[in-house]
């Protein structure tokens, strides 16, 4: 079955080939040859390493092979929940079921990088979470403070109308984590940040 290009980010080019997605590690012209092809291979083998860690707690694309610049994996039906999240009866529902979900993968080290309900699919009554492209480990406070910010962020940004009662949501779900508490406390201090920094 050929592939058929889907999309391009700043990391890679997404195809589709049926019940197959390969993401594609795209050359960076303004980066020296030996350290682009580093960079890449890296990348790629750290989001393979996100993915297959992920995927003991929660639902994401499962590893079918990869080279040292491209990942060929599951693709998961269903649109994105960028498209779809206003729409649903169950919206809070299922910002609590991201909670939840985030709350896994920061109890095992993982950082998502890109918090978003574009990299969120709703499928068969489960979320899947999606690119972790710009993911890494890390048990920091810091870290998992910053990942939640940028959802929020993300749902002010992009469901602005229900984005408040889908955060509420959204941290019972996370209250799972061990924690919570303290990275909730932490997210306090984010938005102080950025809203100082916003001033200038």
């Amino acid at each position: 079955m050929n592939s058929k290009f889907i999309t391009q980010g700043a990391e890679a080019k997404i195809f589709s080939s049926g019940s197959k997605i390969t993401k594609e590690r795209i050359s960076k012209a303004y980066r020296l040859p030996e350290l682009d092809k580093k960079l890449r291979k890296t990348r790629t083998k750290k989001e393979i390493k996100l993915l297959e860690k992920a995927s003991h707690v929660i639902s994401v694309p499962k590893v079918i092979s990869s080279t040292d610049y491209e990942i060929v994996m599951q693709h998961i039906p269903g649109k994105k929940l960028a498209f779809d999240l206003e729409k649903m009866k169950n919206k809070n529902d299922v910002a609590k079921q991201i909670g939840l979900s985030v709350s896994k993968i920061h109890d095992l080290g993982i950082i998502h990088g890109d918090l978003t309900t574009s990299n969120m699919i709703w499928h068969n009554n489960k979320l899947w979470l999606i690119d972790f492209g710009l993911g890494f480990e890390s048990q920091n406070i810091e870290d998992k403070a910053v990942d939640i910010h940028v959802f929020k962020e993300a749902l002010e940004a992009r469901h602005h109308k229900y984005a408040s009662k889908m955060f509420k949501s959204f941290i019972l779900g996370y209250q799972n984590s061990k924690q919570s508490s303290l990275v909730i406390k932490r997210l306090e201090t984010v938005e102080k940040r950025g809203r100082y920094k916003a001033q200038f």
